[in-house]
């Protein structure tokens, strides 16, 4: 799962565009995107698309609103009841290792009830000042627990924020070179978002879950797109939201290794494999040494080609 489409559930003339997408799963968005005097409404237009339209194959989650909110509970109880082409939901705003196991025990109660030949998928959105300093209590306690997604969005606001630029660094978050009085003093921008996404990815990575970026919201902005694509990756993230089918091409070349990686990881594996029947554990590539332990950097590439 390298790229996540994000459909607002009460679109349906969306919801055929975006499973005939190359994405790698799809998410009706009953939250964010749907305004409170819709909620109900979008949830059945939802149920009744999950069990009639051709998904092709798609991993389909469905966002449901947070849990201290009045459509949250019936939201999961009665999509996951009546929706067994359903993979699994997406859960935002959670706060604690408690409200986490609130929502599994819902999902084990609705899997008991409907038994599938999957369980229902659990995903969640860290994107709160609390959820952010419990997420390592949270994600280690998780039971069934898939993927984590940072919500920048939300975040800045738990954090008092309110910046336009959700998805973009900020002018005001900078540091100056140099003293006071140098006429030749830069600006260099740093990036606000960094401790929180850097924290998330190595919770994820400790325990065993799949760290996920949300969206860039931009999606005309190829070049911003791009980089925030590759500062996620460059931080271990393994997946990232798109809120526009345009965004899609990109998230998946980026979270795919390149064919330079692929050749580099195929010559390396052939020179260990020389090394090992020569009796040494190391040899030289390009003037590098490279050696037994590099096999692990060719094993990860090689198994994320064969997984695509």
């Amino acid at each position: 799962m390298r790229s996540l489409l994000s459909v607002p559930a009460n679109r349906p003339a969306f919801f055929e565009k975006g499973a005939k997408s190359i994405v790698d799963a799809l998410f009706l968005d009953l939250e964010d995107s749907v305004f409170a005097d819709q909620k109900i409404a979008a949830r059945q237009t939802a149920g009744h698309s999950i069990g009639t339209l051709d998904w092709h194959g798609k991993r389909l989650l469905v966002r449901v609103n947070a849990m201290d909110t009045e459509w949250g509970f019936r939201d999961l109880v009665e999509l996951g009841g009546d929706c067994p082409q359903l993979d699994g939901f997406m859960v935002p705003k959670i706060c604690s290792l408690d409200e986490l196991r609130f929502v599994e025990q819902t999902l084990d109660a609705l899997d008991r009830e409907r038994p599938r030949e999957r369980p229902l998928e659990l995903h969640i959105l860290i994107e709160t000042a609390i959820g952010l300093a419990r997420v390592e209590q949270i994600v280690e306690g998780a039971r069934r627990l898939i993927s984590v997604t940072f919500g920048a969005g939300d975040f800045a606001m738990s954090l008092g924020l309110y910046g336009r630029a959700r998805s973009a660094g900020s002018s005001e978050y900078v540091v100056l070179t140099g003293e006071r009085g140098d006429e030749n003093r830069q600006t260099h921008w740093n990036d606000s978002h960094h401790y929180a996404m850097a924290r998330i990815a190595n919770a994820c990575h400790a325990f065993g879950i799949i760290p996920v970026d949300g969206p860039f919201a931009d999606f005309n902005d190829k070049l911003g797109a791009d980089v925030s694509n590759r500062r996620a990756r460059s931080l271990g993230y393994q997946a990232k939201w798109a809120i526009h089918p345009a965004l899609i091409d990109g998230i998946n070349a980026t979270f795919l290794p390149t064919a330079e990686d692929v050749t580099w990881a195929l010559t390396v594996r052939k020179a260990l494999h020389e090394a090992r029947a020569s009796g040494t554990g190391s040899a030289q590539l390009d003037g590098r040494l490279i050696e037994a332990a590099t096999m692990k950097t060719v094993d990860r590439i090689l198994m994320l080609v064969d997984r695509s």
